[in-house]
């Protein structure tokens, strides 16, 4: 029997997160008209290249425009430029950071999750599935002085791979929430396991996946955003360790300083983290 949930399509998922992206990030950076010119001269110059190496025909550039036009109409290209470039251009944003790695975002971000204490539970519905999960840990400056009133901002899949907001017959909130951290920069986080899904296939993206014989999965992860007063932002995934696809990542995010240590405990699984920011 296929839940609501389990009805997702990619075309709904696809004009959520661009609605989303809209919403969210309408913000253009004021970008020098020479370098618009030199990154589109460059972009351009690399596609011209593998056009001429690889000879390719009018009935593959037809499929190419074709392809590009259904990309748009699925609303897919949040989904396809996050999990296709985003980790590359978080790469060079972060270089020089200090502190805890980051990694990509992803699509399905949302702000304004509910504001919860430091040892919370997320919002989840009465008979959420799934094996629970109690997450913990601290929120350091690079000098290791403990942070008051870090915010750690965590999002993630449920025990089926969706996220609240971007598949049907999920609550607004469903394992989401903004944690601030006590005045030793400790938060303690109760929820369940994310578990490894496919990023939706049944539209443009997916049609190239299939045509290049690649898969679709993303291993199991937690997303987070820790932030305090005075100090760089970071934006990560944790991972769990034994997923099939933490060596193969559809989306290219995984990093071995990003991955977790669970421990049985209880009914579920407890894992630990620390952060550490980079002063601003």
């Amino acid at each position: 029997m296929t839940t609501t949930e389990e009805s997702a399509t990619a075309a709904a998922t696809g004009a959520s997160a661009t609605e989303r992206f809209r919403a969210d990030k309408t913000a253009v950076a004021d970008t020098p008209p020479e370098r618009v010119s030199m990154l589109a001269r460059e972009v351009l110059s690399a596609i011209h290249a593998t056009i001429r190496a690889n000879q390719v025909s009018y009935a593959e550039y037809d499929a190419l425009k074709a392809w590009l036009i259904q990309v748009g109409a699925d609303g897919e290209w949040p989904l396809f430029l996050d999990v296709f470039l985003e980790n590359v251009v978080e790469e060079v944003a972060s270089a020089d950071r200090e502190g805890s790695k980051g990694t990509i975002e992803g699509p399905f971000y949302a702000p304004g999750a509910p504001e919860l204490p430091a040892e919370a539970t997320l919002p989840m519905r009465p008979d959420e599935p799934g094996t629970p999960l109690v997450f913990h840990g601290q929120v350091r400056s690079a000098d290791g002085t403990p942070l008051a009133g870090a915010r750690v901002d965590i999002w993630h899949c449920d025990a089926l791979g969706y996220y609240a907001q971007f598949a049907p017959g999920l609550p607004e909130w469903n394992l989401r929430g903004v944690i601030t951290a006590d005045d030793q920069g400790r938060f303690r986080i109760r929820t369940i396991q994310p578990a490894p899904y496919q990023i939706p296939t049944d539209g443009a993206t997916g049609a190239l996946i299939r045509a290049a014989d690649w898969h679709a999965w993303r291993p199991a992860h937690l997303h987070l955003k820790v932030s305090a007063d005075g100090h760089q932002l970071v934006t990560t995934q944790l991972y769990f360790p034994g997923d099939p696809h933490n060596e193969d990542d559809i989306a290219s995010a995984v990093k071995p300083e990003l991955m977790l240590d669970p421990k049985p405990s209880g009914d579920g699984v407890d894992v630990e983290y620390d952060f550490v920011l980079a002063p601003s």
